[in-house]
Order: structure tokens, then C-alpha cells, then sequence
């Protein structure tokens, strides 16, 4: 009666905690039918019982298996999305590990650890929290996956990728992101699941994948909260 549930969105009243009202839900543009296998892009068409994969990853392999994303990085998730990350709202972490668990379900492997992508400690002083982490922790609560926030460290303070050409993104993140030394253990012969907030060209999480593997890593896989669509 004092804190009655209200919509994560919009901030009207609903019938329970962490949930979106109708009117957001329908506004939220949840991930569903035909994906790229690859990053998670939905595709128009019918699966075939073949691999499905977007122009993007058909053009530049990705150094991962497979990779899906619960959302499309617009309307009501990019406001929910930045709430998250810049707008000091971590509570939004849990339900958003839902909804990352579902689109996920088709990677989760046993014994798989749970990775989040690094955030450099100067952005994680002035934001407090890493947002990737939170959605790991949440995951790995609903999965019963082991998590291990920081098996990755961010050595360098990159600067926004927006902007900047596939090529330019690679040679920014060059030997910024590398394996915590007391934790390359934990990720030799595993496979592991990367988790991150925002999914766009995939530079990022490129780089961290390629570091998991040259630490030992067995098969990596990609779960974002949302993607970025060329016409979003």
C-alpha cells in the first residue's frame, strides 16, 4: 500500500513489481521469430533447419558462436536502456536478466561461465556500478550459471566508438581489455558466456571473446540486452 508496483517505463501503477504496463510492453520492441545466429539480428523470412546469419556476420565472421539479444536498441527499450546505464536505475538489471534469459535459452551450456564486458574503473567510479556486471549477477541467478565478474579487466579508458569505422573500433580496443591474472584459470577449456548491455558493430565484445581465447577458452557465446539495427 506504500509502494505500490509501478511500470518500470512510464511510472503508472501495475499489477507487479518490475513489470512494464500495457501500453510500454507494446511499446517495447522484444526480439522474436527468425534471428541471426550470429549477433541475435532479427531476420525476415522462415527458419530452414540451416544456419541463418545476417549480410553483417556473412561479410566479417564474428570470433564467437552463437549470439542473441532480448530487445532492438529503440522506442521504449533505448529509454529503458539508458535509464539503466546513465540514469542511476540498477534495479532494472533483474527484470531485464529475464527477458535476456529467455532470448537466450538456446546457448546456455552446462558448467558455462557467465562474463560480463569490463568497464574501465574511472567510468565505474563515476557511474558506480557496471551495468553489464548487474545483468551477469541477475543471469546467472536465473540460470544457475556461475558468474565471475572480473575474469576481464579494461587496462584502457577507450574513448565512445560512435562514429567510428569497423576498422577504427579494432584498432581502439587493441590491447585494452585483458583476462584478470589470478582469474585465467577459471576460463581455461570453458565455455563462456559474454554479457553486455548494448550490442552495435560488436567491437567490443569481439575483443573480449578473442581474449578468452587466447586464454584457453573453449566455445564463446554472446547474450546483450539489446541491438542496434542499421535503420533503428
Amino acid at each position: 500500500m506504500i509502494y505500490p508496483p509501478r511500470c518500470m517505463g512510464c511510472g503508472e501503477l501495475t499489477e507487479s513489481d518490475f513489470g512494464l504496463c500495457g501500453a510500454c510492453w507494446r511499446d517495447t520492441p522484444f526480439i522474436g521469430g527468425v534471428v541471426c545466429e550470429s549477433c541475435g539480428l532479427p531476420l525476415p523470412g522462415e527458419a530452414d533447419g540451416y544456419r541463418i546469419e545476417c549480410d553483417d556476420c556473412m561479410k566479417t565472421p564474428r570470433p564467437w558462436r552463437d549470439g542473441r539479444s532480448a530487445l532492438l536498441y529503440d522506442g521504449k527499450a533505448r529509454g529503458l536502456i539508458l535509464a539503466f546505464k546513465h540514469g542511476d536505475r540498477p534495479e532494472l538489471a533483474r527484470p531485464a536478466a529475464r527477458w535476456m534469459t529467455e532470448a537466450g535459452r538456446d546457448l546456455f551450456r552446462e558448467d558455462m561461465l557467465v562474463v560480463p564486458v569490463p568497464l574501465h574503473w574511472s567510468r565505474l567510479l563515476k557511474r558506480r556500478y557496471n551495468q553489464s556486471a548487474l545483468l551477469a549477477q541477475h543471469l546467472g541467478q536465473q540460470t544457475g550459471l556461475e558468474v565471475c565478474p572480473d575474469l576481464l579487466t579494461r587496462r584502457v579508458k577507450t574513448p565512445v566508438l560512435d562514429g567510428k569505422t569497423a576498422a577504427q573500433r579494432a584498432e581502439t580496443l587493441e590491447n585494452a581489455i585483458a583476462p584478470h591474472p589470478r582469474r585465467i584459470s577459471r576460463i581455461q577449456g570453458q565455455d563462456v558466456l559474454l554479457v553486455d548491455d548494448v550490442m552495435t558493430s560488436g567491437a567490443t565484445l569481439a575483443a573480449c571473446a578473442r581474449v578468452c581465447m587466447d586464454a584457453g577458452a573453449n566455445h564463446i557465446f554472446v547474450l546483450t540486452l539489446a541491438r542496434v539495427a542499421k535503420d533503428a
